[in-house]
């Protein structure tokens, strides 16, 4: 009597170590886009801190006064992040007498470091100003 193997069920060996190898293959791709995606992911949080920074420094120069003018202002937030500005004037009537308004230029620039590598963002803004005594004609 001869047995049939028709109806036999299963896998053999060489099919499962076929579909191990395919499934390794598919785990380490999709690991390797999940380290990617972190990595991407940590780099851009770390960029939108430092633009909340720079807005948040940018708003206090556009409302402080006095406003040193022509000055270097700088400061860090930590050991990584700082900061540096300059306010500059922008224009004013050439015959403009102390007490009347003049237009300002703020430069900041936002810093931080990432990997060992200094990175920066610029920032630009203007704010009206009262011409000092010592500045008019």
């Amino acid at each position: 009597m001869r047995r049939s193997r028709k109806g036999a069920g299963g896998f053999t060996l060489l099919e499962m170590i076929v579909a191990t190898a395919i499934m390794s293959v598919a785990v380490v791709g999709l690991l390797s886009l999940l380290s990617g995606t972190l990595s991407n992911a940590s780099r851009v949080k770390r960029y939108d801190q430092v633009a909340m920074l720079a807005r948040t420094k940018m708003n206090d120069l556009l409302v402080v006064s006095p406003v040193p003018v022509g000055q270097t202002l700088a400061g860090q937030w930590d050991d990584s992040t700082g900061w540096q500005a300059v306010v500059t004037p922008f224009e004013r009537w050439p015959d403009a007498l102390p007490g009347s308004f003049q237009l300002l230029r703020v430069d900041l620039e936002v810093w931080w470091t990432r990997s060992g590598e200094r990175r920066s963002v610029r920032l630009e803004g203007f704010r009206r100003d009262v011409i000092p005594g010592e500045l008019g004609r």
